[in-house]
């Protein structure tokens, strides 16, 4: 790459840089909300030493217990530990978040740079098949693909892909419909650089902001369509744990041991919080006009 080329690419890239986590960092929301991820993702991958039982091992002298010294949130309607059954489950519910965004992400980034920035009739085709998606709600779409592909986790994390994906070529498109129209693309153009170039190299970095924001707020989504999925039998299979499936067995024990529904919820209500308070912080400290 030229020096020119480099000037038109990375203008005051790394003080710019700088200042955006500043920014990050000096935001509330998205500490707070950081922090909340944060403590999830530690939780997710330290289980096996955090969990103090086997979540799924049954103890048919435990049925139903309440919380106590020994099971701190309690037992289920098969004896198992509802504590360690819900720090296992938070694996799940991250899993399905960042692989269905990043499912969404890889094949809707592309679809609306494409749509955006070519115009004419791809723009159509693609902008037609996305409004005919977008015109089903986003949790009834991700049930009628997981029934379709049948009931386990790496389905639902597919199901949701796909049905999150419409919103980023969406986006995607609108943000290079903007961008195109700038002088540093039309620079790019004098120089005679190739579409394919111009799209990786100065469109495709100044929209990664809004994505990014959209992917934070999407993964709280995920969470949410992972829970219901689950919660319909069409997520995580049992015993496997999953918050969602937990809700699902603890609707028929809500008078005999109203404890076991709670601690999932709760789990699901954080997590799904962290996220959107971090979204709200990025878009915050992304917003171009804080510049």
């Amino acid at each position: 790459m030229s020096s020119t080329e480099t000037t038109l690419a990375t203008p005051a890239a790394s003080g710019h840089r700088k200042s955006t986590l500043l920014r990050c960092l000096s935001h509330p929301s998205a500490i707070i909300g950081g922090g909340i991820v944060l403590f999830f993702v530690l939780v997710a991958i330290f289980a096996p030493m955090i969990a103090p039982f086997d979540p799924n091992a049954s103890n048919w002298l435990a049925i139903r217990q309440a919380p106590s010294a020994v099971h701190w949130f309690g037992t289920d309607d098969l004896g198992r530990d509802i504590l360690s059954r819900v720090i296992f489950g938070a694996r799940a519910s991250l899993l399905v978040g960042i692989v269905s965004v990043a499912i969404a992400i890889v094949i809707g980034v592309p679809l609306g740079l494409i749509s955006g920035y070519f115009g004419g009739w791809v723009d159509v085709a693609i902008s037609r098949c996305t409004d005919a998606l977008l015109s089903c709600p986003f949790l009834v779409l991700a049930i009628a693909f997981a029934a379709f592909l049948g009931a386990s986790l790496q389905n639902a994390m597919i199901a949701i892909g796909i049905s999150a994906m419409p919103i980023f070529v969406r986006l995607t498109r609108g943000q290079v419909m903007t961008v195109k129209t700038e002088d540093y693309i039309a620079a790019a153009r004098l120089l005679g650089l190739s579409n394919t170039k111009i799209m990786a190299v100065y469109v495709l970095p100044n929209i990664l902001a809004p994505v990014v924001v959209q992917s934070t707020i999407t993964m709280a989504t995920a969470v949410l369509a992972e829970a219901s999925l689950a919660f319909l039998g069409l997520g995580q299979r049992p015993p496997a744990p999953s918050w969602g499936t937990m809700l699902d067995v603890a609707r028929q024990f809500l008078t005999q041991a109203p404890w076991m529904p709670i601690w999932p919820g709760v789990a699901i209500i954080l997590l799904v919080m962290g996220f959107n308070l971090l979204g709200d912080g990025l878009n915050d400290a992304l917003d171009p006009r804080q510049d």
